[in-house]
């Protein structure tokens, strides 16, 4: 979680110069180390036998903090310009986690369809080191967005902002759909008792 955090700060404080630039492969690397970490976690927990459900619920909450600093991070620093379009994106992506443990929750099955976390993480990574190498090779921006968004830049780490915000719309939806389909078979199979119901005469 520190060393997430720490990664998401460098993009967000790194200025549009060749320093800044070495700043955001910094960022790069710490986001990199806090995934591979992140993925390390549970079969270390699993060899050691140290398996528990706080833990498991610790790496989610941990895995949802990170996703909303990287993207209010990358859409706050100068290559972006828009806290709000940050905390909108965050918003998202949160709902389209939501919905996969919800209806695992509900359901009881994981539903992973939609833009997950590895592809968004993914794509921050490249996002954030092709920035810095960008600015390395004095390669500009690509111009700015039509209309509401005619203040953003587009460059990768803008693109990827909105590919996360859309991408967090889309994976609420497909998921809302899938689990509603889902959870109504569950209960025409297994239909919850109803307490106010009726009895039936004996």
């Amino acid at each position: 979680m520190p060393l997430g955090v720490l990664g998401g700060l460098a993009v967000l404080m790194a200025p549009n110069t060749p320093y800044g630039a070495n700043m955001l492969f910094g960022g790069t690397i710490l986001i990199t180390f806090a995934i591979t970490l992140d993925a390390l976690d549970g079969p270390l927990a699993r060899r050691t036998g140290q398996v528990t459900r706080w833990g498991d619920y610790l790496d989610h909450t941990f895995d949802r903090l990170l996703d909303a600093v990287w993207i209010v991070c990358m859409a706050g620093s100068v290559f972006v310009g828009d806290f709000t379009l940050g905390l909108a994106a965050a918003w998202l992506i949160l709902l389209g986690s939501y919905m996969g443990t919800q209806a695992q929750a509900v359901a009881g099955s994981r539903n992973y369809r939609g833009f997950g976390r590895a592809d968004r993480t993914i794509l921050t990574i490249v996002s954030i080191a092709l920035m810095g190498a960008f600015i390395h090779f004095e390669v500009g921006d690509f111009g700015t967005y039509p209309g509401m968004l005619d203040h953003i830049p587009i460059n990768p780490i803008s693109i990827v902002v909105l590919i996360s915000a859309f991408g967090g719309l889309w994976t609420f939806l497909i998921r809302f759909v899938q689990a509603q389909h889902e959870i109504q078979n569950i209960d025409r199979e297994d239909p919850l008792p109803q307490p106010n119901a009726p009895k039936e005469s004996e």
